[in-house]
């Protein structure tokens, strides 16, 4: 009997939704915790710190003990986790003395759950015996962005009708579709990207120069990425003075849509597009979409800037992981696990970055943005250093 492997697709799609669910709620809520629980933003911005620290942590984790635990329990271990802390969000910061604990405790358990699923589904695809992988990848990676619409989309929706005070009800509404999809993790086929199940490991991926490259590519491209997308619904509130549910639709929201265009897009005329073009005039679209929402005083540019950036940055981490997959066949689940690790550092230290310098400028994120663009200019630099290599 032939194996299902849409089966396995399906279940790897909803894992990517359920990391844009635990990467994407907390921070349509930023404002609320600050104004509730009075939480600085400063303090805030821990929030998502630790929570792609947290992921970091897996990431490392995994490189190690994936191939010797399994695929299939990890990835069964991943949804446990994602739906036990969204549903741990909405009653811990109310049980514990300080609400900031009880979020923070949340948040680092359904980053436990993110972290795996995000090293663990792009090997699980990788091994599926599908045509165009790099299409696939990037189309895989493209439901990341779907399920951060859909987050973004339905949560404004709910909120309009019950009220954003309703958030705890909505956090457990959520924790669903993991649960649900323990059953597609538990049930589908499985496979490894190498024969033995074993890849380069740990230190024969660091003596490969071009590897580096992609360290510092993944860096940049998840501090870009989410350096915008989780202070957007706080930018287009703050700095443009959008509402509440203008803010999320035309922030977050907006910035998720186009990044998932420009993965589908892709995904679609891959065999067509240059890909080291592609992702170089994405580099410069993103550093353009920084200055114009840190330095514009015309809120339509801002906003503007803001919703293209989602578009620049959709390429660089699945572009990354198809030039490693490609020239590094055998690097296995390791490779995986330290590419997403790096992702996370970016996704970890920008944010934060961003939320501190804000803070210190009067919680004025035009200032906080203008740092950021630190980010895409080192991401344009490390790959004309990375297509320079390729000429040679």
């Amino acid at each position: 009997m032939s194996k299902n492997y849409k089966k396995t697709l399906t279940a790897c799609y909803l894992g990517f939704i359920t990391q844009a669910i635990c990467a994407n709620f907390a921070p349509l809520l930023f404002l609320k915790f600050h104004n509730d629980y009075q939480i600085p933003l400063g303090q805030i911005a821990l929030i998502s710190t630790l929570f792609f620290l947290t992921q970091l942590i897996v990431d490392v984790l995994c490189s190690y003990f994936a191939d010797r635990i399994g695929y299939r329990r990890c990835a069964i271990a991943s949804e446990l986790c994602a739906a036990a802390g969204l549903i741990g969000l909405a009653f811990l910061p109310e049980l514990t003395p300080n609400p900031l604990v009880g979020i923070i405790a949340s948040v680092i358990i359904y980053a436990i759950g993110s972290g795996l699923i995000e090293v663990l589904g792009s090997p699980i695809v990788e091994a599926c015996p599908f045509a165009h992988k790099e299409a696939v990848m990037s189309l895989l990676h493209s439901f990341y962005c779907w399920g951060s619409v859909g987050v973004i989309l339905l949560s404004t929706i709910f909120f309009a009708i019950f009220g954003i005070d309703g958030w705890k009800w909505l956090s457990c509404i959520w924790a669903v579709i993991p649960l649900y999809n323990i059953y597609n993790f538990t049930t589908c086929p499985i496979e490894y990207t190498t024969d033995d199940g074993k890849g380069m490991g740990i230190s024969g991926l660091l003596r490969v120069p071009l590897f580096w490259i992609a360290i510092v590519l993944m860096v940049c491209a998840g501090a870009s990425e989410l350096s915008m997308a989780q202070w957007a619904s706080a930018y287009t509130e703050s700095a443009l003075g959008f509402s509440k549910a203008m803010g999320d639709l035309a922030g977050p929201c907006m910035f998720a849509i186009t990044m998932g265009i420009s993965r589908v897009i892709f995904g679609k005329y891959g065999d067509r597009l240059d890909l080291m073009r592609f992702m170089m005039g994405s580099g410069v679209l993103c550093l353009s979409c920084y200055l114009a929402a840190s330095i514009s005083n015309t809120p339509l540019i801002g906003l503007i800037g803001c919703i293209l950036c989602g578009f620049s940055v959709g390429i660089m981490w699945p572009g990354t992981i198809s030039i490693c997959s490609g020239r590094l066949p055998k690097g296995g689940t390791a490779m995986f696990a330290l590419l997403a690790m790096a992702g996370d550092l970016g996704g970890a230290f920008g944010p934060s970055l961003v939320g501190n310098i804000t803070q210190n400028a009067g919680n004025d994120l035009r200032k906080g943005m203008l740092v950021g663009c630190v980010f895409p200019l080192v991401l344009i630099l490390s790959l004309l250093l990375l297509k320079s290599m390729k000429k040679t």
